[in-house]
């Protein structure tokens, strides 16, 4: 099994990315084949993974995809790979809210027998350092913290406290970063702005990283804790075995997790699906466009991978560029992003938003989260959108952010009624539904509501969603798809 590390942190803000990121890059650089991973439904941060590895950054969400699939999916993730960073989210003990330790950092690194590095912001503290690190190195025995990372130090004294601090705590310190606005990436209301819409400084960004985590970082070191990980034994992920689990007859009531503990339920990991052949249309290949670009950048790599496993050709397109759908078109996915920030540009392309509400009304398969829930509507901040929804969104102050556990209310072409997903929100949005719009899930946490829209063949929602817990949904789309539209 390939070596691997936990980057985290007490909090969030500490510099996990920065310094994962960092890792990454300078490992990389040295000629090692690097896994990047990352817990939790962030989006953004495995893009400048992406960028310092050269490989798809991939997420290990327990929740969504249950902890049975932790392993699995980072075993695919990391075949052929030297070395495997994983990027924390949030605390190390924080997880899915009244969860217990479900979907948290120490979590992923216990399923993953990983060691971890704890990266500590020590700008405001000397001596108390030595304490908050025996705090969280002693609060699990099952959690293995192999060393530290001093971000933000101000000078050689304050580094020079810190060691001595931490020299009796029995955990090594394995790099001290000084401050660096060079390497800062900035922020805006949802967190980190994506590598997409900054390219050329992205780049700059992670060498930038690279090099600080080379000269304040013991690699050595870093590389001899990654190697000393135990054996891992984990069936590895594949979207062809999950779609042959998924098309084995998993039942429609079931399309996410189980359960906390389970694998996928009916719908676990590569290898479960016995005999069954993935599903076959013959030469013509349902054609299933995905947007993309910089205003729909949020998607998992296991999306496309499970589309194309079910038998369909992805095409990409960039509605912030492309006038028609591709050619051919016979469903559409759009993900989640920031529409918001490119609302002038996406209402001024009439011709592509035309074509969107004449595909939805034809009755085509189209999934939209979030970012592509406010596309569909009416309006966004009083600008034309698709229209496809008798629906109206604008920006808010409230930030919404979570778990959710949701129930489908509605038949769709991505989940039957009566069929359980998990997903995760995260906008800044509201939208206001016109009379008449039947809602596509039920959500069963924090609060029970009803959520989302179902209209033909649209299932729209600002619920995140991660099929590898979940492949059923993307054979059902697929289905659809090659069946032609909803009545």
């Amino acid at each position: 099994m390939v070596a691997r590390l936990v980057i985290a942190a007490p909090s969030s803000g500490a510099g996990k990315t920065t310094v994962a990121t960092g890792l990454m890059a300078a490992f990389a650089g040295r000629g090692l084949a690097v896994s990047p991973h990352k817990v939790g439904p962030d989006y953004i941060d495995p893009g400048y993974h992406a960028l310092a590895t050269g490989r798809p950054g991939r997420n290990l969400d327990a929740y969504m995809c249950g902890t049975g699939l932790v392993a699995p999916l980072f075993a695919q993730g990391a075949r052929g790979c030297d070395l495997a960073v994983v990027e924390g989210v949030m605390g190390l003990y924080d997880g899915a809210a009244d969860q217990g330790e479900l979907a948290s950092t120490a979590q992923v690194a216990k399923l993953l027998k990983a060691p971890v590095v704890l990266v500590v912001d020590a700008s405001s503290q000397s001596r108390s350092v030595a304490a908050l690190v025996h705090g969280f190195a002693s609060w699990d025995p099952e959690v293995r913290i192999g060393g530290v990372i001093l971000n933000k130090v101000a000078t050689d004294r304050h580094e020079h406290l810190l060691r001595e601090a931490l020299g009796e705590s029995g955990v090594p310190v394995l790099g001290v970063l000084r401050r660096a606005p060079a390497v800062a990436t900035p922020s805006r209301h949802l967190g980190l702005v994506p590598v997409a819409e900054r390219q050329a400084q992205a780049v700059e960004a992670v060498a930038a990283q690279a090099e600080q985590v080379r000269l304040g970082c013991d690699l050595e070191a870093l590389l001899a804790l990654a190697r000393s990980a135990p054996e891992l034994r984990a069936e590895v992920w594949s979207p062809e075995g999950a779609v042959r689990s998924a098309a084995a007859g998993s039942g429609e009531g079931a399309v996410g997790p189980a359960s906390a503990g389970s694998g996928g339920g009916a719908l676990g990991p590569a290898g479960s699906g016995g005999e069954a052949a993935r599903p076959s249309f013959g030469a013509a290949r349902p054609r299933v466009a995905v947007a993309g670009g910089a205003a729909f950048t949020f998607s998992y790599a296991e999306h496309a991978e499970l589309l194309r496993a079910a038998g369909a050709e992805v095409v990409t397109f960039d509605p912030l560029r492309d006038e028609a759908l591709p050619e051919g078109t016979s469903g559409l996915v759009i993900g989640g992003g920031f529409p918001e920030m490119y609302g002038a540009e996406l209402s001024a392309n009439e011709p592509l938003r035309a074509a969107v509400a004449e595909l939805a009304r034809s009755g085509a398969p189209v999934a939209a989260e979030c970012a592509g829930l406010l596309y569909l509507a009416r309006s966004l901040d009083g600008k034309p959108m698709c229209g496809v929804l008798d629906a109206d969104a604008r920006m808010s102050e409230r930030l919404t952010l979570g778990y959710r556990d949701a129930v489908a209310i509605s038949d769709s072409p991505l989940a039957a009624n009566g069929a359980r997903m998990r997903g995760h929100e995260f906008h800044r949005t509201v939208i206001e539904p016109g009379a008449g719009e039947r809602p596509a899930w039920g959500l069963r946490q924090p609060e029970r509501r009803v959520e989302g829209f179902v209209r033909g063949g649209v299932h729209a929602s600002y619920v995140h969603t991660h099929w590898a817990g979940a492949p059923a949904a993307a054979v059902r789309f697929v289905e659809h798809c090659a069946n032609g539209p909803v009545a």
